[in-house]
């Protein structure tokens, strides 16, 4: 049961169609979904970020990371079954998991590393120039024609 309906709002608003459609997903069937494996966000620096989640008992080979437009999606399955292997106790989950992260605009995957059992996926954000905010001068008053140059 959802305590928002977003729907009004796409009626008055023109160009922020992903981002209703984000918070809608929200409360969908994704957020009931399992926390396994558990993964931390963090910001490095201003543009900089890092995603690290435990993948103990997982190797580099049995880890598929895909980027696929603005959705970065984690795969881990074991390839190995420990058949003729008998345990006591059983205690390190390595079943297979989907992570799904949706990545902001201009947010880029610059590496991953795996190591001691933490998955680590870097991600840069790179805003365009021409997108990043420029302070615009008061004239004098009288209006100027920009000329445009071929």
């Amino acid at each position: 049961m959802r305590p928002f309906d977003f729907a009004p709002l796409y009626r008055s608003t023109v160009g922020f169609d992903r981002l209703f459609q984000l918070l809608d997903s929200t409360g969908g069937v994704e957020s009931e979904a399992s926390t396994y494996p558990p993964y931390n966000i963090e910001r490095k620096t201003e543009n900089e970020y890092r995603i690290s989640m435990a993948v103990a008992g997982f190797s580099r080979d049995e880890i598929d990371i895909q980027l696929k437009e603005q959705s970065l999606t984690i795969k881990g399955e074991k390839k190995a079954d420990d058949k003729d292997r008998q345990f006591l106790h059983r205690g390190i989950a390595t079943r297979a998991f989907e992570r799904r992260f949706q990545l902001a605009d201009h947010v880029e995957v610059t590496g991953a590393d795996l190591q001691d059992g933490l998955l680590h996926v870097d991600l840069v954000r790179n805003v365009p120039e021409r997108l990043k905010p420029r302070s615009v001068q008061i004239g004098s008053g009288a209006t100027r024609q920009i000329e445009a140059h071929a």
